[in-house]
């Protein structure tokens, strides 16, 4: 049984209506094929990818649109620019941002999020809120690096 608290989804009830059919799909039996919690299940190195912090981080900031490698950089205070170059290669080999090389001097690339990437922004999104909003109740966390 899947419970959805609605108080945790602040965007409005359209965000709780697309959870909500995510879950019924993936209770449905239309993706019972795969199991995250099998060892085995390629769906391990998908959830892997995004409960990655500066993934997460990465998408939520393409949510405003294209953007450039420093606008990104800028945005998403603390990554270097090693951590975030390997973060948007592993989101454009999932198919989740495209990569725009513009010819130009100097070269001009933007990122973007796909259709793809734009659907999981929806629950990365209100996982962010979710964060921002509780913090201050959570007990307290160490500061991890990377």
């Amino acid at each position: 049984m899947v419970t959805i608290k609605v108080s945790y989804f602040p965007l409005g009830s359209d965000l709780v209506r697309r959870v909500m059919n995510m879950a019924t799909t993936c209770l449905s039996g239309q993706h019972s094929h795969h199991d995250v919690y099998a060892a085995q299940c390629p769906c391990r190195a998908l959830l892997d990818l995004l409960a990655n912090k500066w993934s997460a981080l990465a998408i939520g900031a393409l949510e405003d649109g294209p953007q450039r490698f420093g606008e990104l950089q800028r945005r998403l205070q603390g990554v270097s620019p090693k951590v975030l170059t390997q973060t948007l290669r592993r989101l454009e080999d999932s198919g989740l941002v495209d990569r725009t090389v513009y010819p130009a001097i100097p070269l001009h690339v933007e990122y973007e999020l796909t259709v793809l990437g734009g659907s999981v922004a929806v629950p990365l999104n209100a996982l962010r809120t979710w964060v921002e909003e509780n913090i201050d109740q959570v007990g307290r966390l160490e500061s991890a690096s990377a």
